[in-house]
């Protein structure tokens, strides 16, 4: 993680002038004027994605044991979270969604913006976004425990996360809830 500091962009969630990176502040969290870190949910998606992709050959191919691995957490991106919102589980709440389509009829409006389906709109820092990847997160591990009692898998025998993912909850999303990157 240290050795990826430096592609993080300076406008990212910092620590004493240090960018996080795919971490985010979220005002619901405690803070405190002199740990800056406490509201700050660290998601880390794309080092993870990576861990998982390195993590599948090298079990399979040449037969690493990771220990911990079952200690990687689900990935807090849109397809997984879009699973959530897809079936209703996560909804926004009335303000938010008012909120997120002012801003999308904002962007609308923008020159050069396609025609597309009107969703509401967050950048990436937003609140909204940042509480629904944390959400995301507990809510995948709890999926896979119902995953795999509903499949009667035991032991050996059932899925890991990273196999959920990949088979399930990534494909099935149709996720209607769009970010900015402004």
């Amino acid at each position: 993680m240290d050795s990826l500091t430096p592609i993080w962009p300076a406008t990212r969630t910092q620590i004493d002038g240090v960018p996080m990176g795919d971490a985010w502040p979220c005002s619901v969290m405690p803070s405190h004027p002199t740990h800056p870190w406490e509201n700050i949910v660290p998601f880390h998606k794309l080092t993870q994605w990576m861990t998982y992709s390195l993590m599948v050959p090298m079990t399979k191919l040449l037969h690493v044991h990771f220990p911990g691995a079952e200690l990687l957490t689900g990935l807090p991106e849109y397809r997984n979270g879009g699973l959530f919102i897809d079936v209703g589980l996560l909804t926004l709440k009335p303000e938010d969604q008012k909120r997120g389509l002012a801003q999308y009829q904002r962007n609308a409006q923008a020159t050069g913006q396609p025609s597309m389906e009107v969703v509401p709109m967050f950048t990436a820092d937003d609140d909204v976004v940042v509480e629904w990847r944390a959400v995301t997160v507990g809510l995948l591990d709890d999926l896979l425990v119902d995953v795999n009692n509903l499949l009667g898998l035991s032991g050996s025998d059932k899925l890991n996360l990273a196999q959920m993912l990949e088979a399930g909850s990534w494909k099935v999303s149709l996720t209607p809830l769009k970010c900015s990157s402004g």
